[in-house]
């Protein structure tokens, strides 16, 4: 029980450096200034692969396995990344081993400053340099398998891990994951589902996440991928249609990749390009999962309108319009090519026909935001009726 006492405030200490940013930046810094091909690098991804280390580093110190049963993921990660990047296996190891050497240091000085024994001291730093041995080894191992794949076998690779994880399947071991660019446990992610329109674009788009550090490939016929960042409009270009999911973890983003799907099939309907959250259509998604009901209500407020007389539809695209526009006449005419009394008319004839009023929501039995969203479902629903709605 001795040896279990003496192994929890060092291991408390390594879990403390695991989230402390300052130790990080300093073994961050310490790998770039020894290696001038890894300083070519961001900081930010050098920092990700760091933080995991010493994460499973505090991990595994709890532990009294062998040190080839830890999970050394990150590591493999970070030698596949670093052969994709192009950088020098010498350089990645002499950037490894100065990061490692100053993890060393401040763990020793932490664990003086917690009045941790000499005795207990010495097998602390025994049993560090084993661990470092090993992120070597696995660092080493992770860079010759991402050599020996060929650019093809890497993406078809990514693209079965990446199906796996967002449509279905066995869910890939955090080995196939590192093998796909992908780090298990390493932090939320985004999904990204695209509708490029056509062979040229959709290559163009996977390159595009590729770009941004994204594992991406075609996944049922559309370019998808998962990233750790947000990406810009100007990183995906405004020619396509692409939505962006929150970010999570990797084991809850199968259900947003389906919302990515719904909300894509959606804007194409819709005639949109560019890039997307996946909140901005979340009224379209709800309602969209409620068809019955949406039939129901478009019944009530419009039953009275005839689905095959097309002045009866010019009213209902009007009256959408309407909506659209924030329920200004002059923004309505404008986006119909008319004038603002025409569109009051054709309003004023829809209360006529339907026997309820759109311009003055604020009298009904609703309160008026409701009243406006059971509208437009409504309108959206019945005009959905006929594939080509005037």
């Amino acid at each position: 029980m001795a040896v279990v006492h003496e192994r929890e405030p060092v291991t408390e200490i390594l879990r403390t450096m695991a989230v402390d940013d300052d130790v990080c930046g300093e073994l961050v810094r310490a790998a770039r200034a020894h290696s001038p091909e890894v300083a070519r690098l961001t900081e930010a991804e050098s920092r990700s692969h760091v933080t995991a280390m010493i994460r499973a580093a505090g991990e595994w110190f709890a532990t009294f396995g062998g040190v080839e049963q830890q999970d050394f993921t990150a590591a493999l990660l970070l030698g596949a990344d670093r052969a994709g990047q192009g950088v020098a296996m010498t350089a990645v190891l002499r950037g490894v081993q100065a990061g490692l050497g100053r993890a060393l240091e401040i763990t020793v000085e932490r664990c003086r400053a917690a009045g941790v024994p000499d005795g207990t001291l010495l097998g602390v730093v025994l049993r560090l340099h084993e661990y470092g041995a090993a992120i070597e080894r696995h660092v080493i191992n992770g860079y010759r398998a991402a050599e020996r794949a060929t650019p093809h076998e890497s993406a078809e690779v990514r693209t079965n891990v990446l199906r796996r994880l967002l449509v279905g399947g066995v869910v890939p071991s955090p080995l196939e994951m590192a093998g796909a660019g992908m780090q298990p446990g390493g932090g939320p992610h985004h999904c990204v589902v695209a509708d490029a329109g056509g062979p040229a674009a959709e290559r163009l788009l996977t390159d595009r996440l590729s770009g941004l550090g994204a594992v991406s490939g075609l996944i049922e016929g559309r370019p998808a991928g998962l990233c750790r960042r947000m990406p810009g409009i100007e990183e995906m270009g405004a020619s396509a249609l692409v939505v962006v999911s929150p970010a999570a973890p990797l084991e809850e983003i199968r259900p947003l990749y389906r919302l990515c799907v719904r909300a894509v099939d959606i804007g194409v309907r819709q005639g949109r390009q560019g890039l997307y959250e996946l909140t901005d259509f979340a009224a379209e998604i709800a309602l969209a999962d409620q068809p019955l009901l949406g039939s129901h209500l478009s019944a009530r407020l419009l039953g009275a309108l005839d689905e095959s007389d097309a002045f009866h539809r010019q009213l209902a695209v009007t009256a959408l319009t309407f909506l659209d526009n924030g329920r200004r006449l002059d923004q309505s005419a404008t986006a119909l090519f008319t004038h603002p009394n025409t569109v009051r008319y054709r309003l004023g004839r829809l209360q006529q026909i339907t026997g309820h009023p759109l311009t003055d929501l604020a009298s009904g039995p609703l309160a008026e935001p409701l009243s406006t969203l059971h509208w437009w479902w409504a309108l959206t629903t019945w005009l959905r009726q006929d594939p080509e709605p005037l």
